[in-house]
């Protein structure tokens, strides 16, 4: 087992505080918005006493990812393993499957686009799974048409006529996607004024107590006071709402759109770096690319709760093959079995616990905001003390 030293993500949407407080170090004026475990490229993990993550597994992958994993996934760690922390709204997106993200990948290497130009930086789709630690905020998924309508309805501008009008002509899924394009594609026309003039209207219903949703208009409030004129903000009318509470996890597919406002979170997903952007960014937006890839059927927001390994551990199962995630809460318990194989990441949540395993008996210390990598030759893990740890591995 090796200590794993993280790499900070600098956004501005991030926290100055949180982020550098859970991890042990004093915060400056500049905001951490994530904090990567993992081998990607674009930020490589390092080893405490031995170079970058990537580096280390390229040297002996059947021994340290398993020959199973490496005939899956290839000679790198299949998931990557954040903390994030947003204060401000992040970008409204979405993220490809694996065959719109080896085509997409494959085009811009044939065509040398400039890498600040490209949407897909790899070759990969980009599932996740977040887990929340104080209560986060988030929307993800379409509403229900109908529902959707009803909050468009009473809101008298032309922008909310229009999207009410695609809906009413079809509540279905076709519907959705009438709306949701017409809102993009004419706020990217010069249509600010217009989204402005919607958002206004309902920060308007919800000062006068008559909105249908105060949540959902807080919401778009909220986003038109942090993006002005962004068609994202009201795209918040047609997503669904989400509160996670600290404990609570939602997993986010292929195809699905949502934007994270606020809270602090672990959030495991498949490794990469795809994302496609359609507003709440100063980021670039591709808007043709993000209509490509939404999966425009309703649904409530996917909440996984964790099926109980033991009384101490809960496995949250997501539905992909390239992660799963674990959490431990140990109260004083000795030589406690963490199931999971193949290559994992242990990250201290709270407390301080003392890992083992078959291969290395001696074991680490693990406390908050410390991670250790676990090659998949390490065999069993148990935990020993008083803490919490979460634990990316593969199904």
């Amino acid at each position: 087992m090796r200590v794993l030293v993280g790499s900070p993500v600098n956004s501005a949407w991030g926290s100055t505080t949180v982020i550098p407080r859970f991890l042990g170090s004093t915060p400056t004026e500049q905001p951490v918005a994530e904090h990567w475990f993992g081998a990607h490229p674009a930020a490589p993990s390092v080893l405490a006493d031995d170079g970058e993550l990537l580096t280390h597994l390229a040297a002996d992958p059947e021994r340290l990812l398993g020959s199973d994993v490496v005939a899956r996934f290839g000679p790198t760690l299949p998931y990557l393993l954040k903390l994030i922390a947003p204060v401000r709204p992040l970008s409204l997106q979405v993220h490809p499957d694996l065959r719109q993200a080896r085509a997409g990948h494959e085009r811009e290497e044939a065509s040398g686009v400039d890498p600040v130009l490209r949407n897909y930086s790899d070759a990969n789709h980009k599932p996740e799974l977040v887990y929340a630690l104080t209560d986060f905020e988030a929307v993800s998924g379409f509403r229900a048409p109908r529902r959707a309508a009803e909050l468009l309805d009473g809101l008298d501008t032309p922008l909310a006529r229009d999207m009410l009008g695609h809906l009413q002509a079809s509540p279905t899924a076709s519907g959705v996607r009438a709306a949701f394009t017409h809102l993009l594609v004419s706020g990217a026309d010069g249509g600010a004024s217009a989204v402005e003039e919607t958002a206004a209207a309902c920060a308007a219903r919800l000062g006068h107590g008559r909105s249908p949703s105060a949540r959902t208009d807080t919401i778009v409030t909220h986003l038109a006071s942090a993006y002005p004129g962004d068609p994202g903000t009201v795209a918040a009318l047609l997503l669904n709402p989400v509160t996670l509470h600290p404990g609570e996890a939602m997993f986010v597919p292929a195809g699905g759109v949502h934007a994270y406002l606020s809270g602090f979170a672990v959030e495991l997903m498949a490794n990469s770096d795809n994302v496609l952007r359609a507003g709440l960014t100063p980021k670039r937006v591709d808007i043709p690319e993000v209509l490509a890839t939404v999966d425009w059927v309703a649904a409530p927001p996917i909440r996984i709760a964790p099926e109980m390994f033991d009384e101490c551990t809960g496995v949250y199962y997501a539905p992909v093959d390239d992660f799963e995630l674990s959490v431990a809460a140990l109260h004083g318990q000795h030589g406690r079995r963490f199931p999971g194989r193949g290559p994992r990441l242990l990250l201290g949540l709270d407390g301080e616990l003392a890992v083992t395993s078959d291969g290395d008996p001696d074991g680490v210390s693990l406390a908050r905001g410390q991670c250790v990598f676990v090659a998949a030759d390490e065999g069993t893990v148990r935990l020993s003390g008083t803490g919490r740890v979460a634990q990316a591995g593969v199904p």
